[in-house]
């Protein structure tokens, strides 16, 4: 055994012990809205972020097969180098018009990209203003810039004005989600807008969880709330059923992207596959409506179904949490869902705060009615054995 062995076991014991020793659970099917986990039978699946149900959508599967046939599997260098090619111009062409900016560029994931903008906008002498409760992308991403880090409680616009007054940096950049993954809220983008036009500092919003799902179109909660950012950040992981993201920005800022974003410059491009697919998402999202239709009345019928628990659950996106407390508790209660035939995963520090373990449940437009009524009757038999605290937001921030 290796020193770091020794270091692995110290570590995983260590996390055994309060609870959030995590192992993997593989599929035996295809994404969707029933599953079927390895050595488990069949499950409603209230995990999965597919929001529209495009992850098995014949029209995208067809586009992967005549991807492969065009280009290849794989993009064989960065972009800068010999991997740029027409499906990731494709894929940039359409999300610049779903999110009506002038450029897009795209990169490998949402995480990439987090990391790769918020260090090729800040660095050291600049100061970073990020929500308590932003994604773990945008955290690292606040971090690895260099520049200096404030964090202002949740969607507290009044805080964030403060610490921006306060702020004597050269640059200052507000980041925030536009849809948090665990708590379902929507941040309040139009209030942080005038606050960073007042204090002159730029604005990025990251839609991975509203893209697909909020707006007029589809194109976010800051197409809902009628505000332009300096920068968008949307996934091809989400509501668009593949795997990839893109930023929406000026042509300008774009540029500054693909030269100064590492985690661009420095990965190879995304497979030509997922690029093609993710711009044929992008065109279905764009001319066609009834998906995100059946989205929404889903959401709305799982909250009213919700709110007969007595939990204060809003139709305000595809994420419900229902905070349970511990670990242990939510663990418990995820695995008394299954045996009633339900998949919704414990989420576990540090994916959220300490003290505010939780079951999340993910809405999509794949879902029927029925399986709609069957997490209901599921949640009917679970809820009166466990200690619910509440459906809102969660206070405190992530590590």
């Amino acid at each position: 055994m290796g020193v770091a062995d020794g270091w692995a076991k110290e570590t995983l014991a260590a996390l055994e012990a309060r609870g959030l020793k995590r192992t993997l659970e593989p599929l035996v099917s295809r994404q969707g809205p029933v599953v079927q986990l390895e050595g488990g039978g069949a499950l409603v699946n209230f995990s999965s972020n597919d929001y529209l149900g495009l992850s098995s959508d014949p029209g995208l599967i067809a586009a992967a097969h005549q991807a492969v046939d065009l280009f290849g599997v794989g993009a064989g260098a960065s972009r800068l180098v010999v991997g740029d090619g027409p499906a990731h111009r494709a894929l940039e062409e359409a999300a610049a018009r779903v999110f009506a900016t002038e450029s897009a560029l795209a990169f490998t994931s949402g995480y990439a990209g987090n990391v790769g903008l918020i260090s090729a906008l800040v660095g050291p002498g600049d100061a970073v203003f990020s929500d308590a409760l932003n994604h773990a992308s945008l955290i690292d991403g606040c971090r690895l810039s260099r520049a200096q880090v404030h964090i202002y409680p949740h969607a507290d616009v009044e805080a964030l004005q403060h610490q921006l007054h306060a702020s004597n940096a050269k640059r200052k950049l507000v980041v925030t989600d536009a849809v948090f993954s665990m708590e379902g809220d929507v941040a309040p983008l139009a209030e942080l807008a005038l606050v960073c036009a007042h204090h002159g500092a730029a604005l990025m919003v990251d839609e991975a969880h509203a893209l697909g799902v909020l707006g007029p179109t589809g194109g976010g909660a800051c197409e809902g709330a009628g505000v332009t950012p300096d920068v968008k950040l949307g996934t091809l992981s989400k509501a668009l059923g593949s795997a990839g993201a893109f930023a929406g920005a000026s042509r300008t800022l774009c540029d500054l992207f693909l030269n100064q974003s590492r985690s661009f410059v420095f990965s190879t491009a995304m497979s030509p596959v997922l690029a093609w697919v993710g711009a044929a998402a992008l065109e279905r999202l764009r001319v066609d409506s009834s998906l995100r239709e059946r989205l929404w009345n889903n959401i709305r019928t799982f909250a009213e179904g919700l709110q007969h628990f007595g939990l204060p659950a809003k139709a305000r996106s595809a994420i419900f949490s229902v905070v349970l407390g511990t670990p242990e508790a939510a663990v418990e209660a995820s695995l008394a869902l299954r045996r009633q035939g339900v998949l919704a995963k414990a989420i576990r520090p540090p994916t959220v705060p300490q003290g505010k373990s939780c079951l999340r449940f993910t809405v999509t437009a794949a879902h029927t009615p029925e399986h709609l009524e069957r997490a209901m009757q599921a949640l009917a038999v679970v809820l009166p054995r466990v200690p619910v605290q509440a459906l809102e937001t969660f206070a405190g921030a992530r590590l």
